[in-house]
């Protein structure tokens, strides 16, 4: 599937906040996987860097993609999440390589 936009975040926890980020973010992954234009939603916890949560996200569009950023369930993950930042969350879309 090519057409679909493909998205990878990335998000430092302070050592405190990890505790939280985990059970937010999956609960964000599931309620996201629900959403009409998710292709795909899966966060992750990096095992070489402590602290630092990964979502990869598939969605149908860009459209879909910043409906999904207006969601009740962004906005509650953000709550518990923002508290917690030990620096900048990153967002990346992505574009495959030729």
């Amino acid at each position: 599937m090519t057409d679909v936009l493909r998205v990878v975040a990335t998000i430092p926890i302070t050592p405190e906040g990890v505790a939280a980020a985990g059970p937010a973010l999956a609960e964000l992954a599931a309620a996201s996987s629900q959403e009409d234009g998710c292709v795909s939603y899966v966060a992750y916890e990096s095992s070489s860097t402590p602290g630092t949560f990964v979502t990869i996200e598939e969605w149908r569009s860009e459209d879909d993609m910043t409906a999904h950023m207006s969601t009740p369930h962004v906005a509650k993950a953000f709550e518990v999440l923002g508290p917690v930042l030990a620096g900048e969350l990153a967002i990346h879309t992505l574009a495959p390589l030729g």
